[in-house]
């Protein structure tokens, strides 16, 4: 039990190759063909992987990758799970598999391994995320189902995908952005950077208005932080100004609501002891700002 203990810490931090690997030498001995190395497995006896996390496939993409099996060959074996005699199951190389059908192959080089359901998940997630062109929703979504599917934890996530704690907590948090804006997220309309600016914000109307105003106005990440800056600063001094709200008498309580509704925002009225004071009409964008004066006919 300690020996098994061991093995699956060691495994810890080697990602997909430490998995492919344990899952293999631990039950090689439960089949008859060669577990762990390389065969010709005709394209008839794969089936697809349920636990495959990628369900979108360019379609010219895969056109481009079939010419290229045509000329080269399969460059990278697929791997595959043996349920059976003449039986497999895809543990990765989806792409490369239809590719080769597409091609017109009958057979695909493969590596053979031993793996339970649970470690098909795992190992479907970690070869997903390893890819280069996965965007910041995907990656995240990943994460969460390895976490959650797989019973992992931060620390073991972050051991097993070969990234620091606080950098899958970064992913993790986008899935709390509104659908819209991890829509622009995976669209690439915006990036990680915009999004981790727009994460500070808790009031998801708020966090849409700004959206809005970084794709219209093709904001910079360093804008967009600035903008979101100087939209908590505003926020904190309203809060402030709800302090002392309740010292305003009730016709300059009404002044200042109407002057709220006029303008669409939270206009700050103050008034001191000698009836002195001043206006503070707030705005979190330059959009927002000519929208004013454009109410006030400046």
């Amino acid at each position: 039990m300690a020996d098994n203990k061991q093995k699956k810490r060691n495994a810890l931090g080697r990602g997909l190759g430490a998995l492919l690997q344990d899952s293999g030498s631990e039950k090689e001995e439960l089949v008859s063909s060669p577990i762990g190395n390389m065969n010709e497995i005709p394209l008839n006896e794969i089936e697809v992987n349920p636990f495959q996390p990628r369900t979108d496939f360019d379609q010219e993409a895969l056109e481009e990758l079939a010419e290229s099996i045509k000329i080269q060959g399969i460059i990278q074996p697929i791997t595959v799970r043996k349920l059976s005699n003449n039986q497999y199951q895809l543990i990765s190389g989806e792409r490369r598999l239809q590719a080769s059908k597409i091609a017109g192959l009958d057979k695909i080089p493969a590596y053979i391994r031993i793996a339970d359901d649970q470690q098909m998940l795992e190992m479907a997630l970690i070869e997903n995320i390893q890819r280069e062109n996965l965007n910041a929703i995907e990656i995240a979504l990943s994460y969460q189902r390895l976490i959650a599917e797989c019973n992992l934890k931060q620390e073991e996530l972050g051991d097993r995908v070969g990234k620091k704690r606080t950098t899958v907590n970064n992913y993790l948090r986008l899935l709390k952005l509104p659908p819209d804006i991890q829509a622009g997220l995976r669209d690439g309309k915006l990036t990680m950077g915009h999004a981790r600016a727009l994460i500070n914000i808790e009031d998801i109307g708020t966090q849409l208005k700004l959206f809005k105003s970084i794709l219209k106005n093709d904001l910079s990440v360093r804008k967009t932080e600035d903008l979101v800056r100087q939209y908590q600063s505003v926020k904190e001094e309203d809060e402030g100004n709800e302090k002392v709200k309740g010292k305003l008498n009730y016709e300059l309580r009404s002044i200042q609501d109407k002057l709220s509704s006029h303008f669409g925002t939270k206009v700050m009225l103050k008034n001191d002891s000698g009836n002195k004071g001043e206006i503070k009409i707030p705005y979190v964008s330059h959009e927002d700002l000519n929208r004013i004066l454009e109410i006030i006919n400046f």
